[in-house]
């Protein structure tokens, strides 16, 4: 019964046990059936099956994630693993983490993550804090862009469809002697929808533009010694509506991201040392123009930068051993401002902080088959001091590789945000969030590999969550009084609450000749367990169940046809402020999509989809609009 209803519901990408997979989110490639976190793998295949413009359309159909997008492209996009906090989720492009220092939660808004020239996705789910630190809580998604693979190589891809959406992409690159390199640019346009939902009083469309591009070269400068250097970029424009009462604004948002990184390594003792040194550096800068006021258009000015020195080494121990270590330091800056329609001063928030970190972390096979693995990590911050995460797993392959149970537990922690220690409702008191979860689960190849089930309980207690708390006009407790004025503020941010979350993961895949079925069911019970009014509540914003599924047919000359379904479940728009109040639920909703392809030649394809085929009308966070059904076509090439 159980995998009769996975292959009916079907989904874009439930895990592939194939031993040939390697992970290289751990920060060495490490065969898939020797990772004991749960993950999910996505190729290049199944990106460019999934004919998705933006990162995140890729992830929602992936075990245990859910998301918010408030209105149409380009819009506050919040992803959110095994329902954590969508701040909790760590982005990694090309080895580089990529965050906001300046926003509020310090995390990475995913509205402008274009496809691109991605070659790969990993989504490893639970904390992964010994690898990659602060924010780990929830898991991390890590990006590697194309590299070249013939003496000279050429892709483009061009789309258009509703509202005047326009998708285009390019790159070239090569490999030839000691050198290779790669250059990928892209350009979305959009006439959009409204923000605001129509439902609401917001009938304006508001567009949505992005340009990007991505580079990387590398050079071998003598056997087992190599330079590599790299870079993305992005820019877009994004009309944005008011939540206030008046929702439809000639307001737009001006966003520019970029990290450049650079990295030598090299091999000691016949490989048997593995180091690489690195210096990465990423900003984000956002401001938000309103030219409906009269004496000041900026609404929002911010910019966030942060430098990484790294140092990474990698130990053969022994036969099926080795240790991944390192020393990191991170320097975070922040500028914020929210100017006033006045000629009034205004305050310009600046901080900046410094995290120093150590890890390490030991993979081994123990017997045939069996893999553990276990790390430690200390970070010291230069505000709340110093921090240490444990976490360890296995898994043991069996039967050939047909069958690989996977169980891990993971510490994780948050440093409070430069934002919510210095803002205007900064609170330097604050002390990290902290989270520890485990989780076991099970992959099983039936029918000579044709058929793939798995299942994964977790579970994930996070305490000292961080969150914003208003104060009255007047009195209210002493955080109300801003620090060293005692000026009454609005509000300010405290360690107050706590969460758990446990849930299953379910997924499969069939291969049945030229049709292809996947499937992924999550049941995430998210709950705030703070003492009030929301003690057993789910969390806000997170369905308790979700499912994806897809069917495809391929047929004798490689044209190939999908439905695709995706269902979300209800959820909570707010939490509650009083035992009276009863809470907004944004209801429960099914999409479904249609896409084909068609080979015209070799390298060269046309394709095309329709999204929202039944033109349902859903909320992922109230009052804001979504996009109905939507039609658009294409052709790519690559040679």
């Amino acid at each position: 019964m159980l995998a009769t209803a996975l292959l009916l519901l079907s989904g874009l990408a439930a895990p592939d046990a194939q031993a040939d997979i390697f992970v290289t989110a751990l920060r060495t490639p490490l065969p898939r059936e020797r990772v004991a976190s749960s993950l999910t793998v996505l190729d290049r295949e199944a990106i460019e099956r999934a004919q998705a413009p933006l990162v995140s359309d890729l992830l929602i159909r992936t075990p245990g994630i859910s998301f918010t997008r408030n209105g149409g492209y380009g819009t506050n996009t919040a992803i959110r693993i095994r329902g954590a906090e969508a701040d909790q989720t760590v982005l990694v492009i090309d080895g580089v983490k990529l965050a906001d220092p300046s926003s509020t939660g310090g995390g990475y808004n995913f509205a402008n993550l274009l496809t691109g020239d991605a070659a790969r996705i990993e989504i490893l789910r639970g904390p992964q804090s010994i690898l990659w630190g602060s924010q780990a809580i929830g898991g991390v998604v890590n990006i590697a862009t194309a590299a070249a693979e013939q003496p000279l190589e050429g892709a483009f891809q061009i789309e258009a469809g509703s509202r005047r959406t326009v998708d285009a992409r390019a790159a070239i690159g090569g490999r030839s002697g000691a050198i290779d390199w790669r250059l990928a640019g892209n350009r979305f346009s959009t006439d959009g929808i409204s923000a605001i939902s129509p439902r609401y009083g917001g009938p304006e469309k508001d567009g949505y533009a992005n340009a990007g591009a991505t580079g990387r070269i590398g050079i071998r400068l003598a056997p087992g010694l190599a330079l590599s250097a790299g870079g993305y970029y992005a820019s877009s424009r994004t009309d944005i509506d008011s939540a206030g009462s008046i929702p439809d604004s000639p307001e737009f948002a001006r966003n520019t991201e970029w990290l450049g990184y650079a990295a030598l390594t090299g091999d000691l003792f016949d490989g048997t040392l593995k180091n690489r040194i690195a210096f990465s550096q990423t900003e984000i800068d956002r401001i938000n123009i309103n030219p409906a006021r009269k004496l000041r258009k900026t609404t929002l000015d911010a910019h966030g930068r942060t430098r990484r020195y790294e140092y990474q080494g990698r130990l053969g121990l022994a036969d099926g051993w080795n240790a991944v270590f390192g020393a990191e330091r991170e320097e975070q800056r922040m500028r914020s401002a929210s100017p006033g329609d006045s000629l009034a001063p205004y305050r310009t928030i600046r901080a900046d902080a410094a995290i120093d970190s150590v890890f390490a972390q030991i993979n081994g096979r123990l017997v045939d088959g069996l893999t553990l693995t276990g790390g430690l990590r200390h970070d010291h911050h230069s505000t709340f001091g110093g921090n240490s995460v444990f976490g360890a797993g296995g898994a043991w392959s069996l039967f050939d590789g047909h069958t690989v149970l996977r169980a891990s537990y993971g510490e994780g922690f948050k440093a409070p945000t430069l934002y919510q220690l210095y803002s205007e409702y900064g609170n330097t008191a604050l002390a990290p969030e902290r989270a520890h979860g485990w989780d076991a689960g099970i992959e099983q190849l039936l029918l000579s590999g044709r058929l793939t089930l798995s299942a994964t309980w977790f579970e994930r207690t996070t305490r000292n969550l961080i969150s914003f708390n208003g104060c009255p006009a007047a009195g209210g407790p002493p955080l109300c009084l801003a620090p060293g004025t005692g000026t009454q503020r609005s509000g300010y941010y405290a360690n107050v609450q706590r969460s758990r979350a446990q849930g299953i993961e379910l997924a499969g895949t069939a291969r049945l000749g030229r049709l292809s079925l996947d499937a992924n069911y999550s049941w995430t019970a998210a709950e705030d367990r703070s003492p009030g009014p929301n003690f057993g509540n789910q969390l806000p914003r997170r369905p308790r169940h979700a499912a994806n599924g897809a069917a495809s047919y391929t047929l004798p000359g490689g044209a190939s046809a999908t439905i695709a379904v995706r269902w979300s479940g209800k959820t909570l728009d707010a939490m509650q402020t009083s035992a009276a109040a009863a809470p907004f639920v944004n209801h429960a909703y099914t999409l479904v999509d249609l896409r084909a392809e068609l080979p015209l030649a070799h390298g060269v394809r046309l394709f095309g989809r329709v999204e929202n085929l039944f033109d349902e009308y859903y909320e992922t966070a109230r009052r804001y609009g979504s996009l109905g059904r939507s039609i658009y076509a294409g052709l790519s090439a690559r040679m």
